[in-house]
């Protein structure tokens, strides 16, 4: 018999293309689950089509949820795609030539960069803060920019000059402000840096969300406590998201992690969760994910964002689909664009798309850009600051409903501005997809499949460089992507696995030896590759890919009876986790200097150092984890003491105390 009082907790995870939700008891497991399309344009559409479906499900569910968690893909999607905001970058106690490190300078682009005299060293003591170059851009800085990244030199020691320079940014703009101290803890200042200046770019994208899911809360009287997965798993307040949204990357592969080790009862795994833009690659061992020691990678970047060791790929459902240039036979190749597939624009926009795809494909011949749409996204018209001339006019020309593109480009100059237009978040295209292709082959049915058999027509009679087309029919293609889509993600899978062992040299996608493996080629001597463990498959498209992948690899696979929402589920069964750490070293002997949590303190004596050390980090985490909305957290603290013996002396190096302040999180009503 269900318990019509018991709290009920409701999670969302915002994807690419879907949003899901799910209600989740304590005692009963999952009640209800749904999918909604994400639409961009206004995020609240795709969460509240996809919440009201699980509310219908349960009777007076409204009065009972006491806690909303959220985890996402929007930020992880964003790097990957090299998108968001235009960002300014203040560096206090950098030269021109730091940007040459960590991939500072790529990642930068052409976004301003303001260089300021100051910073600290290793202890803390400062370089006097030369403020003059920042107050003379101050005024014109919010037009070029929609938010602000400082990273100053040795903050982590000392964050003072970050804090002033901040204080003065707010003081005199509306900008929001991102300080590289309040993201890490680790040394390493150009990474710092761009960890930085990638948060101050994903503030506005996250901050949509987060405000249309509170919107559409307080819309239907749902008055819980609102978290947010971050990236390592745990669980955080949504304000404590908004001021670091940097955190929430990888935040839904890390919910999937917890929600595939909940929804299975598996404590090792190789978990594969296959979206719409991309493939995430991750292990259990012993029921935790394993966390990336070096700060989490998202496509080209190498941030200091503690996250799973989750390897990303860009590859799913929604991947564009490209024809190897130059190749004597056709091959495909997935990704890592993510495109809308032509079936859901059919879906939301039947008559251009469909009208636009058959002129195509009844044409003598073959244009450059046939089977190819270009819309606007609908994001905010203040995220198009910073437009060229060219790239303003090529935007004014593209509209909220879907046009071919030998319609909206007048010259093949135009085609670079395009994609700019689509780094910045501001125009998606419609392309063929291996979703489209599934919608030939009859295995995804949701969308509109005649757009999907027009796109494959169109796209087989592309030539190779034999002269030859493509493929003889849409099926024909269509089995080539799913072909093709097994085949990578096989590949995603062992490379992941490799690099987590540490293995170098093996470039799993042009090895001989892999290929050979995965193909079952026979000969003299016979190859053969596989994980130690079963492989758990999560995604909306989990069931239709996964056999044929798990077979490839020669593993068993769990696909769990709610693999397509298992992020939502992650999202609400996990705990809030904050880490504070303090350093104590000695500049000269007898002088004792505490650094971290924002403190910056002499001692005399070692031992009085050390307790107030203690104290500090303990403290700041229990205060962090509160913050961050856990219930009464506990905190673990563990000491790191550098202190070699040399010439039969102990030698004093550095000491660090590290708290970690973990709890679920407060529930309405409690």
């Amino acid at each position: 018999m269900l318990d019509m009082t018991s709290p009920l907790f409701l999670g969302i995870d915002t994807g690419g293309t879907y949003t899901d939700a799910v209600l989740y008891s304590e005692t009963e497991g999952v009640l209800a689950s749904a999918k909604s399309l994400t639409t961009r344009h206004d995020l609240a559409i795709g969460v509240s089509g996809a919440v009201e479906t699980v509310l219908a499900e349960v009777g007076g569910a409204v009065k009972r949820i006491r806690l909303v968690s959220l985890s996402t893909t929007l930020a992880t999607n964003a790097l990957v795609e090299g998108q968001g905001g235009r960002a300014g970058l203040v560096m206090i106690g950098f030269g021109p030539e730091d940007l040459a490190r960590d991939g500072l300078a790529e990642a930068l682009g052409t976004d301003p960069v303001i260089y300021l005299t100051g910073g600290h060293n290793v202890h803390g003591n400062e370089t006097p803060l030369d403020l003059a170059p920042l107050e003379a851009q101050l005024d014109s800085l919010g037009e070029q920019v929609s938010a602000v990244a400082i990273a100053g030199y040795f903050a982590v020691r000392n964050p003072a000059h970050e804090i002033a320079v901040r204080d003065l940014i707010r003081q005199r703009t509306s900008l929001p402000v991102t300080c590289s101290h309040d993201l890490s803890s680790r040394l390493g200042g150009p990474r710092r840096a761009l960890t930085t200046l990638l948060n101050a770019r994903l503030i506005s994208m996250v901050a949509r969300l987060i405000d249309a899911t509170s919107g559409y809360l307080s819309s239907r009287g749902i008055d819980a406590p609102l978290m947010v997965v971050r990236g390592d798993g745990a669980l955080i307040s949504a304000a404590e998201a908004l001021m670091r949204p940097i955190e929430t990357i990888l935040s839904g592969p890390a919910a999937s992690l917890v929600g595939a080790r909940h929804l299975t009862g598996l404590d090792n795994a190789v978990v594969s969760d296959i979206g719409g833009t991309t493939t995430d690659v991750a292990v259990l061992d012993g029921g935790q994910p394993r966390l990336d020691s070096e700060g989490a990678t998202v496509g080209r970047y190498r941030t200091m964002v503690e996250a799973v060791a989750m390897h990303t790929f860009g590859l799913g459902g929604d991947s564009e689909v490209r024809l190897e240039e130059g190749g004597f036979e056709a091959g495909l190749t997935l990704g890592p664009r993510r495109l809308m597939p032509l079936s859901l624009a059919a879906h939301l926009w039947p008559d251009p798309v469909l009208a636009g795809l058959e002129r195509q494909a009844q044409a003598s011949f073959a244009g450059r850009y046939d089977g190819r749409l270009a819309l606007r996204t609908g994001l905010p018209h203040a995220l198009a600051a910073g437009l060229t001339a060219q790239e303003a006019a090529l935007y004014q020309r593209i509209t909220l409903e879907p046009q071919t593109l030998d319609a909206v480009l007048t010259g093949t100059s135009q085609r670079a501005t395009l994609d700019r237009l689509v780094s910045r978040g501001l125009v998606l295209i419609a392309g063929f997809t291996p979703s489209d292709a599934m919608h030939v082959l009859g295995r995804q049915d949701q969308w509109n499949a005649d757009a999907a058999r027009l796109g494959a027509e169109i796209f087989a009679r592309r030539k190779a460089g034999s002269g030859r087309v493509v493929a003889q029919s849409p099926a024909e293609l269509a089995e080539m992507v799913s072909r093709r889509l097994t085949r990578q993600s096989a590949e995603a899978v062992l490379t992941a696995l490799i690099a987590d062992q540490g293995i170098t040299g093996i470039d799993v996608a042009r090895s001989a030896f892999v290929d050979r493996a995965l193909g079952r080629t026979p000969g003299l001597v016979c190859f053969s590759v596989k994980p130690d463990r079963p492989l758990v498959a999560l995604g909306a498209s989990a069931p239709v890919h996964y056999p044929a992948i798990a077979d490839m690899l020669d593993i068993q696979s769990f696909v769990p009876v709610h693999a397509g929402v298992a992020n939502a589920v992650g999202a609400v069964v996990g705990q809030v986790r904050e880490t504070v750490t303090v350093f104590v070293s000695e500049p000269e002997e007898g002088r004792f200097v505490l650094n971290g949590a924002g403190e910056h303190q002499m001692f005399r004596n070692r031992e009085e150092a050390f307790a107030r050390a203690r104290e500090v980090s303990v403290s700041e985490a229990r205060q962090a984890a509160t913050r961050s909305g856990a219930d009464h957290p506990g905190v673990e603290l563990t000491e790191q003491i550098d202190m070699p013996v040399i010439e039969g002396l102990e030698k004093f190096i550095e000491a660090r105390f590290i708290a970690v302040a973990s709890g679920r999180p407060r529930i309405a009503g409690k």
